[in-house]
């Protein structure tokens, strides 16, 4: 699967920095709301080869689903794109995921080498690329991937909104 670039709404903008990970935040969005379904925090996750284009994984939230508690999207991409790689170190790749990545994915990130991350919404609770803490960018870390958030922000937000709001 690839992601292909659509072109901008009429009346808005260009944004350089957020704009080309646009429409693989829309494929982790989709993502996202498969996790309601089994009845998790819909956060999808997906895995980019370093094209830019080619989906190496995908993820979402499945921790109710499956009882584990490491089983966040951004964890669960980056098993299946390594696995796709057939190596862990995913140089060269990024992440996109509809929420801040939680301090654990954060660490699983920098650990994954992977060269950047795209977020969507903040998380102010638990977010650790900025929010609360800032994991990706700490400086005593042997590796500090590039941070790109606030893709798609207001769809993402709204979508845990909606969730949080039902329960």
């Amino acid at each position: 699967m690839t992601v292909q670039q659509t072109p901008l709404t009429p009346g808005r903008r260009p944004d350089p920095v957020r704009d080309p990970w646009r429409d693989a935040m829309r494929l982790a969005l989709k993502e996202a709301g498969q996790a309601v379904r089994g009845g998790d925090v819909p956060v999808g996750a997906v895995v980019l080869a370093e094209d830019g284009t080619t989906v190496l994984g995908t993820g979402h939230n499945e921790r109710e689903a499956t009882g584990d508690p490491t089983a966040h999207a951004e964890v669960l991409a980056l098993r299946r794109a390594a696995a796709r790689a057939g190596r862990w170190r995913l140089s060269g790749c990024t992440l996109v995921v509809t929420l801040e990545p939680c301090t654990m994915c954060a660490g699983a990130l920098v650990l994954s080498r992977v060269d950047r991350v795209v977020y969507g919404a903040r998380d102010d609770k638990a977010g650790a690329a900025g929010s609360l803490w800032d994991v990706l960018r700490d400086r005593r870390l042997n590796h500090r991937p590039e941070v790109i958030g606030g893709v798609l922000a207001e769809e993402c937000a709204t979508l845990l909104t909606e969730f949080f709001r039902g329960r």
